[in-house]
C-alpha cells in the first residue's frame, strides 16, 4: 500500500501508539473486551431486526448493557475523545463533509429528488432526532467497538477495518447505507485514531446522513431504514409531490 491513504494509516497508527496505553491489556482483559463486543452488537442486532412493541424493551437493554460496560472499563473523556485538544485541527473534517453535502444536495436539486422540509422550524423538528441518533451511533463506533478493537488486534490500522465492517454490516439489507457506512465508518475510525476528538465526528455524520436523506427519495433509500423495518417500510403515495 503506498501513497496518502497509507501515510495516514501510519501516521495514524503511530499516533494511537504512543496515546492509547489500554493497547496492552492483560488476557483477562481481552477475554472481556471480546464477550462485551460480542454480546453488545448481538444485542444491537436483535434491537434492529425485532418488531415493536417488543423493540422498545430490548432497546434498553441493549443500551443498559452498552452504558454499563462503559462504566465499568471507562478509560477517561479524553481517551474516549470528549476533549478540547486537537479540535482546531481536526475540524476541517466537519468542512470537507459540508461541501459534500452541499454537492449531493445541488445535485439532488438539479435531478428534482430534493425533498428537504420547508423552512428552519420544520428542518430542526424532523431531523434533530437524526443528529442526536448520529453523535450516539459516533460513540458506539468509536467508543465501544474501535477502542476494544484495538485491545484485541493490537493493530489499529486492522481495528479500524473490523469496526467499520461491524458498523456497515449493522445496516443491512439498506444497500446504499451498507456501502455508505462501511466508507464514513473507515473513515471515521481513521479520524479518531489520529485525532481522538468524536466533536467533528459528531457534526460531519449529522451533516453526511441529513444530505442524503434529503437528497435520495424515500422510496429508493427506504427513509433511511435498516434491519426488520426496511423490508417492512412501505412508499406513501405522492411521496414526491409531499415533500
Amino acid at each position: 500500500m503506498s501513497g496518502p491513504f497509507a501515510t495516514d494509516m501510519k501516521l495514524a497508527t503511530s499516533h494511537t501508539s504512543t496515546t492509547d496505553t489500554t493497547s496492552s491489556s492483560k488476557p483477562g482483559d481481552r477475554r472481556r473486551d471480546l464477550v462485551e463486543l460480542a454480546v453488545g452488537y448481538t444485542l444491537i442486532l436483535i434491537v434492529i431486526w425485532t418488531p415493536r412493541p417488543w423493540q422498545r424493551w430490548i432497546y434498553f437493554v441493549a443500551a443498559g448493557f452498552i452504558v454499563v460496560t462503559t462504566w465499568i472499563s471507562f478509560p477517561s473523556w479524553s481517551a474516549m475523545g470528549f476533549r478540547t485538544a486537537r479540535f482546531t485541527q481536526s475540524i476541517w473534517l466537519a468542512g470537507v463533509a459540508l461541501v459534500i453535502a452541499t454537492a449531493e444536495v445541488y445535485i439532488a436539486h438539479r435531478l428534482r429528488t430534493l425533498h428537504a422540509p420547508l423552512g428552519p422550524n420544520a428542518f430542526l423538528h424532523r431531523y434533530w432526532g437524526y443528529v442526536l441518533f448520529a453523535c450516539i451511533q459516533q460513540f458506539l463506533l468509536q467508543d465501544f467497538f474501535l477502542l476494544r478493537l484495538i485491545r484485541l488486534f493490537r493493530n489499529p490500522a486492522h481495528a479500524a477495518f473490523v469496526a467499520a465492517g461491524v458498523f456497515a454490516l449493522a445496516h443491512l439489507p439498506n444497500p446504499i447505507l451498507t456501502v455508505a457506512t462501511f466508507a464514513w465508518g473507515l473513515t471515521a475510525c481513521l479520524f479518531f485514531l489520529r485525532y481522538r476528538n468524536l466533536y467533528p465526528l459528531f457534526l460531519a455524520h449529522s451533516i453526511l446522513g441529513i444530505a442524503l436523506a434529503v437528497s435520495v427519495p424515500g422510496p429508493v433509500v427506504h427513509n433511511m431504514r435498516v434491519g426488520l423495518s426496511y423490508l417492512t417500510y412501505h412508499a406513501h403515495p405522492g411521496y414526491h409531490r409531499s415533500h
